[in-house]
């Protein structure tokens, strides 16, 4: 026999504002269970922990928690005020019992001294200090909102060994698929404002959940039919032409409300990245660079080539550089040593991690719009703000809505959209999964595994990069970094190292894909004097050709030509097209010699 349940709710019903948020919701968590949480972004998750921990009343159902047992509760947006060093705060949350050396043990695993102040810590570093106080005691149950959120990689491995050695019960919600899919051992589905549970862990989860939605529909499709054969009876049965059956009046009327009650699945959100023109076949060529703050160096020999296609993963703990080599490669910080060479025709998009590029000030209409007018440009067509609104997830209630006061989530959502609605063939990500969840994070998947340009991207997200990347370039100490073929799992299996540290390899190692055009080097050749000549006045005339590319593209630009020299226009554009042929064969064939001579000197 099952032992009872150290909490439960039943019957949780919740509204904010005008919108019911919770309908039916349930709970129930055993000692030592392992349960995940899982919904869309806005379908009430974190608010159904907040009833579950005690900080949030319900407008009705009822919560029951065992006399004597603890709980320990990680939100979104904590609290340190009234603290003088972190580890005050974290000290403040053990319990009678609760080993007090623990806590400074527990900021260190995170990252932090605990001589930090509070007031002058940053939104990741008060997260982390809030996580360190809800593990450092030894409570019954853990109820954690999404814990990996700005934790490195070095920092999950650690946390997924201290949750599964926990004698704690937990429940936790997060976008972390492998986290998910190694700890738990139930899942919880909150859609719609009602739960559903499943005895499985979450690797289960998908396939389950797209079961219980065709059922659904099924079912909506036989209550439909069923109300069109009960209208039919009323308007041509016999009964009908002399007196209506008032019982089976009042059945129809009963099945036309199941009807309108029966809610379909939440819309999904519609991911379309504007594509660019084509850029060329080289997209960043670095070689040695260098970059140091403070004598700490940052990157140091750093040689690597990125062609058009390709999705690179920078990996590496927290303050290793990830974000620094990310402006390195791009151009937008400027190197101590060595050479970074942007490739022709590059139409670059950023996505930062913080989120800065939004106002919080401005309204969500007139961040998509730029506040001019009602329309979005995507892909060259116009599109109402309100339509491209609904592609992710906003309703239109919400276009008047100060960004500030979004969440997390809706953030995310919205720094997507704004990046997206613009023409690129590089995008560089800078840490996209945050907050973002789990539908969303697939379709996001789905898009780059798609787009024909070119993907930079920082994640610790070790499912998301196995999924997306085709190389890793990965911060090993000291300045040191290396590029790896394939996913994060490719990368261990290679014996890279994470933190320094080396990793035990997960899988085998796959060879990076090639493109069809990328050329193949024989082994056997030597560089003639005619590949010399080649490699040496190949870069001016691919300058020359970039020129010349710039000059056509400004000449067509002009609304007018057409009209005016139609015979113009088409020699113009002809000259583009051969230019841009003549410029990739040209990158393509410096890229082939350039690859030969470094085999050469390398022999």
């Amino acid at each position: 026999m099952a032992p009872p349940p150290l909490l439960l709710l039943q019957n949780i019903a919740l509204t904010l504002g005008a919108t019911p948020l919770l309908r039916s919701a349930e709970l129930s968590v055993g000692p030592g269970e392992r349960l995940c949480l899982v919904g869309r972004n806005g379908s009430g998750k974190s608010t159904l922990l907040r009833v579950a921990a005690g900080l949030l009343t319900p407008d009705s159902g009822t919560r029951f928690l065992q006399p004597g047992t603890t709980i320990r509760t990680l939100t979104q947006e904590p609290d340190l005020s009234g603290f003088a060093t972190t580890l005050a705060f974290v000290q403040a949350g053990l319990g009678p019992g609760d080993d007090p050396h623990r806590a400074r043990s527990v900021l260190e695993e995170l990252g932090l001294t605990g001589e930090e102040d509070p007031a002058r810590l940053s939104g990741g570093e008060a997260r982390r200090a809030a996580l360190a106080r809800v593990l450092a005691p030894s409570p019954d149950i853990l109820l954690l909102d999404e814990p990996t959120n700005h934790l490195d990689l070095p920092a999950i491995e650690w946390l997924e060994t201290e949750l599964a050695t926990t004698r704690a019960a937990v429940v936790m919600i997060s976008h972390d698929r492998r986290l998910l899919e190694k700890l738990s051992r139930a899942v919880l589905w909150l859609d719609r404002g009602e739960t559903r549970r499943m005895e499985r862990g979450f690797a289960a989860f998908e396939s389950w959940r797209d079961e219980v939605l065709e059922q659904e529909e099924r079912d909506r499709h036989k209550l439909a039919r069923k109300i069109v054969a009960e209208e039919d009876w009323l308007r041509y049965g016999v009964t009908a032409r002399r007196k209506r059956n008032v019982r089976r009046l009042g059945n129809l009327h009963e099945l036309r409300a199941r009807h309108r009650a029966a809610q379909g699945p939440v819309g999904t959100v519609k991911l379309e990245a504007a594509e660019g023109e084509t850029s060329g076949r080289i997209v960043i060529e670095a070689r040695d660079l260098a970059k140091s703050f403070d004598g700490r160096p940052i990157v140091r020999g750093l040689t690597t080539k990125i062609l058009r296609g390709d999705r690179v993963g920078i990996v590496g703990a927290n303050g290793a550089g990830k974000t620094t080599l990310l402006g390195l490669l791009t151009g937008r910080i400027e190197a101590d040593a060595g050479t970074v060479k942007l490739g022709a025709s590059l139409q670059m998009v950023t996505l930062d991690q913080r989120r800065e590029s939004l106002d919080p000030a401005a309204t969500l209409a007139d961040t998509l719009t730029g506040g001019h007018g009602e329309t979005v440009v995507v892909n060259g067509q116009s599109r109402h703000v309100m339509g491209y609104m609904k592609d992710f997830l906003f309703q239109p209630a919400q276009a008047r809505t100060p960004v500030g006061t979004l969440s997390g989530g809706e953030r995310g959502r919205l720094a997507l959209a704004v990046a997206l609605a613009r023409p690129s063939n590089l995008l560089v990500l800078d840490e996209p999964t945050n907050d973002l969840d789990l539908e969303t994070l697939d379709l996001l998947q789905e898009l780059l595994a798609d787009y024909p340009g070119t993907v930079l991207l920082v994640s610790h997200d070790r499912d998301f990069l196995d999924r997306v990347a085709t190389s890793v370039i990965n911060a090993e100490g000291d300045g040191r970094w290396v590029d790896y073929a394939g996913g994060f799992s490719d990368m261990l299996a290679q014996g890279g190292r994470i933190g320094g540290a080396a990793a035990a390899p997960v899988a085998a190692a796959k060879p990076r894909p090639r493109s069809s055009a990328e050329p193949v080097v024989a082994t056997s050749r030597k560089l003639s004097f005619k590949d010399k000549h080649a490699l040496a006045t190949l870069p001016a005339r691919m300058e020359a050709l970039q020129a010349d590319i710039a000059r056509h593209q400004a000449a067509l630009a002009d609304p007018d030509l057409y009209r005016r020299d139609a015979a113009g226009f088409a020699r113009l554009s002809d000259a583009l097209a051969k230019a841009t042929a003549d410029l990739s064969a040209a990158e393509e064939r410096w890229l082939e010699l350039e690859m030969l001579r470094e085999e050469v000197e390398g022999r």
